[in-house]
């Protein structure tokens, strides 16, 4: 559940959103959704509860849906103590649904669907925080396999190994700045997160996702910082989420996080922000065990809150860091508290190409006092609402 798409739209017609620097209620009412619809009012498929997932087919690009994406998150150590950051995220969007024809051409440029790469690298020790977006149609220059994990936007890109299953590599640069290939394994089974493998957004009918996670994996392979290139060796969470509609009306942006616990288990936690201040009832939590069994929580069980702010000096937008998150624990039954703290706060992306700015930050996971393991944290909507983007 992610910024992944803020893009192609009529955004000038976004609205702000202030932070009040206090945890927003929840809406009034238990969050009982309409049934799906099978496709939305422009064509595209709605995701199904039931779906039976097949790989690697269900790695690659799924046409029929209107927005998709293959989004990276990671903590990797260098061998004298070094620390980075890292963001990929792949998004595809379609214009029209695709036809057989137009999926099965050999256009060099499609006018139908075109894509967007965001990365971004925060060296921790100094503060550096180097990002890019790129767009472009799909074509020669972007694309993505319909038959398997294979997607690029330039030279950046996201592919499955063929011999090995659950191995992938990455390959990324940010201009001549710096850039990151690894070679990732999934350490623990893939996730599908929701109900029936349906993850819903909200009420409406369309607002609904296949949300597949490989909530950890390992990595290994260089960071390049200028000229320099640094051995690396760390953690990732790496999603791809399927749908045609992510908001609904009522709702103005979102806030996620997904952590990594030293004990094995990981958190995935998304908190929709209404336009009227209230947290959307569609908010959910899931616990992953260290074997790969979720357990979920609604809206009212859990607290996501902030005791400051940070407000960007590119864009004026004010985030609320650092995050406070508390939620029940399936292993014992009680409630445990964590603070999100940025590894540094200027890990703002600008939008330069999608026009809405977001904060995508690299977190120390903190249990009173004691550092318990580390997150990735996702603010959105807070420099304009996404409105029309996700819809």
């Amino acid at each position: 559940m992610k910024i992944r798409l803020l893009i192609l739209s009529a955004l000038s017609c976004l609205l702000s959103t202030p932070f009040e620097g206090a945890p927003l209620p929840v809406a009034p009412g238990d969050f009982t959704p309409q049934p799906l619809v099978e496709k939305t009012a422009d064509g595209f498929r709605v995701p199904q509860p039931g779906h039976r997932f097949e790989f690697p087919r269900d790695h690659g690009s799924h046409p029929e849906f209107k927005v998709e994406w293959w989004y990276l998150t990671g903590h990797l150590f260098g061998p004298d103590k070094e620390r980075f950051g890292f963001q990929a995220t792949f998004f595809r969007k379609a214009t029209t649904p695709a036809s057989a024809e137009s999926v099965a051409g050999a256009k060099a440029f499609r006018a139908d669907e075109i894509f967007l790469f965001h990365a971004a690298l925060l060296e921790v020790g100094s503060g550096r925080f180097i990002h890019t977006e790129r767009l472009a149609r799909s074509g020669w220059d972007a694309g993505a396999s319909v038959e398997k994990l294979s997607v690029h936007v330039g030279e950046a890109r996201l592919r499955g190994e063929e011999s090995q299953k659950n191995r992938f590599t990455l390959d990324a640069s940010i201009r001549e700045e710096g850039g990151f290939s690894l070679d990732l394994e999934a350490l623990k089974p893939l996730v599908v997160f929701g109900n029936d493998g349906v993850s819903r957004k909200g009420d409406s009918p369309t607002a609904a996702s296949w949300y597949l996670t490989f909530p950890r994996m390992k990595a290994v392979g260089e960071v390049r910082i200028k000229d320099r290139l640094v051995p690396v060796e760390g953690k990732v969470w790496m999603d791809h989420e399927i749908s045609s509609s992510q908001l609904t009306g009522e709702q103005a942006g979102w806030d996620w996080a997904g952590i990594q616990f030293e004990d094995g288990r990981e958190i995935m936690v998304y908190r929709l922000r209404r336009k009227d201040g209230t947290t959307d009832p569609a908010s959910a939590l899931a616990w992953v065990d260290a074997d790969g069994k979720t357990t979920h929580y609604g809206a009212s069980e859990f607290k996501w809150e902030a005791s400051g702010q940070w407000r960007s000096p590119v864009s004026g937008a004010k985030y609320p860091l650092p995050v406070h998150l508390s939620a029940p624990d399936p292993a014992t039954g009680k409630t445990v508290e964590w603070t999100l703290q940025p590894l540094a706060n200027q890990q703002e992306l600008d939008g330069a190409v999608s026009g809405v700015p977001y904060w995508e930050g690299a977190c120390r996971v903190l249990s009173a006092g004691r550092e318990v393991g580390a997150a990735y944290v996702e603010l959105t909507g807070y420099a304009g609402a996404l409105g029309r983007a996700l819809r």
